[in-house]
């Protein structure tokens, strides 16, 4: 391994030079999915697939909008509020302990956040109508639920633009990050579809388990010590 650039020797680099280290680096490991099939034909099935849920979805609420009662007696109605209620509690409490933590679930659980706060909002204020509680449960929504959610999916989009400039930095890429409806998923090359990429993550998953670190200690863990005297 003489060949290898030393730590003094890339300390030398400029910071372009190492950029353009980076995006060779890269590139080289990413080499091999180059040549895979682009899989049109997967990918066709997937969307077409999504415009049929599309489409039967819209269907069906064609059909509940003109076949529901505008009125209906419902039983089972504590049980319903109280689950639900229950469930916007475990996600305060999950994504205040993965915040306190700097956990990278903290995302999900601000997106799970943000949707079960829109949920309540709409339900309260569409159950609500023609009943004295109208007024209160419209105030809730608008002061409380909605503005709540608006930070929720806010804070989960900082963290997903962040993750995504810190992995194009360290691929060597320079610049402002790109919005994240263009930025690309992490992994996979040129040729690689979706089902290699969730293919591709079990597998590296798999691989880290051995390279965990005693978090208190700062000590490497069981699958360290192995790698480093192979």
């Amino acid at each position: 391994m003489s060949g290898l650039l030393s730590e003094e020797e890339l300390r030398r680099l400029s910071r372009e030079e190492r950029l353009g280290l980076l995006r060779t680096l890269v590139a080289l490991d990413n080499s091999d999915q180059a040549d895979l099939p682009v899989g049109p034909r997967r990918r066709a099935t997937v969307l077409i697939a999504i415009v049929m849920c599309c489409v039967v979805l819209a269907a069906w609420i064609a059909v509940l909008a003109l076949t529901l009662p505008r009125y209906y007696r419902s039983g089972g109605w504590r049980g319903a509020w109280v689950g639900f209620d229950g469930a916007l509690l475990v996600a305060f409490a999950v994504t205040g302990w993965a915040a306190w933590r700097r956990r990278q679930v903290l995302v999900i659980c601000l997106i799970v956040l943000a949707t079960l706060l829109c949920c309540d909002a709409w339900f309260d204020v569409v159950l609500d109508a023609h009943t004295k509680g109208f007024e209160l449960s419209l105030l809730s929504a608008l002061v409380v639920e909605l503005p709540l959610a608006v930070l929720a999916i806010t804070g989960a989009r900082r963290l997903l633009h962040r993750t995504v400039a810190i992995v194009r930095r360290y691929e060597g890429q320079s610049g402002p990050p790109p919005r994240l409806r263009q930025a690309r998923l992490v992994g996979g090359g040129p040729g690689s579809d979706i089902r290699d990429l969730f293919r591709e993550s079990a597998e590296f998953a798999g691989e880290s388990c051995d390279l965990q670190v005693d978090e208190p200690s700062g000590r490497p863990g069981p699958g360290t010590a192995g790698r480093r005297e192979r």
